[in-house]
């Protein structure tokens, strides 16, 4: 069942599941508040196409997600344009893929600065404005379910998202305004790409074991749930298969992941014990 979603404010809006999520609501006729540093030509470009093909309608706020009143300023602006929003999604976000012994304190506290206090500001901004049958979405991640080998950084940070967004849940269920914590496994998005040409090379393999969706597979599996009201979103079969052994059987997750682990370091001549 396809959701007539009014008027949409995406974080994050101009690149990856952000971009492919807004895109989908163009085409059904919807507004779109895209939040963003910047839109280069070629996407603005496909969210014309969408918008043309939907009759529905696009406006870029420059927004820092990392600056409270930047993303306050950017939310009260699109809400002065175009109306209430009936679906507030955070997607803006940044990766990482490095051990632990290699990652410098400026770019742990860069990460949780981007993802997790960056996914408070826009709570904080928009839940003022959300009534009754509303919905507001977090992009979390697998990685905030089980994280990884060189996700010291990049996972305590959406483990903090998942946390964020379940005690939202807890506060604002009973108002009536929904909450949705979207936890897809690894998406072939530019800043997933960006992550292969420096990452972790025992990150980059371990990450097999939830599988890849490619974009479209991970919008359209994000976008039904939204639609159907779902509290936990995990778009793709194995991703799901690995979120339940993790909470539902978690010796023997952890047994298997262990022993994929030790084979992947040792292929890659690191010492195992």
């Amino acid at each position: 069942m396809k959701k007539n979603w009014q008027h949409a404010i995406i974080s994050g809006g101009a690149s990856g599941l952000g971009q492919g999520i807004g895109e989908r609501l163009l085409t059904r006729g919807a507004t779109v508040s895209v939040l963003d540093l910047v839109v280069n030509p070629e996407r603005g470009a496909a969210l014309d196409a969408a918008a043309a093909a939907g009759n529905g309608k696009w406006r870029f706020f420059k927004t820092d997600i990392t600056d409270d009143a930047s993303v306050k300023a950017s939310i009260d602006a699109a809400i002065a344009a175009h109306g209430k929003a009936d679906l507030g999604l955070n997607s803006a976000g940044i990766g990482l893929a490095r051990a632990f012994a290699d990652m410098p304190s400026t770019a742990f506290k860069n990460m949780i600065d981007v993802n997790l206090i960056g996914s408070y500001h826009f709570a904080a901004a928009l839940i003022p404005h959300l009534r009754q049958g509303d919905r507001l979405a977090f992009v979390a991640s697998m990685a905030g379910i089980t994280s990884n080998y060189g996700y010291t950084a990049y996972g305590t940070s959406k483990f903090g998202v998942v946390g964020l967004a379940t005690s939202l849940r807890y506060e604002y269920e009973p108002l009536g305004i929904h909450m949705s914590c979207i936890c897809p496994p690894e998406v072939m998005t530019p800043l997933v790409e960006a992550e292969y040409k420096g990452g972790d090379r025992v990150c980059l393999e371990l990450k097999n074991v939830a599988g890849r969706l490619t974009l479209d597979q991970a919008c359209d599996g994000i976008v039904a749930g939204l639609d159907k009201g779902n509290w936990m979103i995990i778009p793709g079969f194995k991703a799901k298969a690995t979120a339940f052994m993790a909470h539902r059987m978690p010796g023997l997750f952890n047994a298997v992941t262990f022993s994929v682990l030790r084979k992947i370091m040792r292929k890659h001549g690191l010492p195992v014990v």
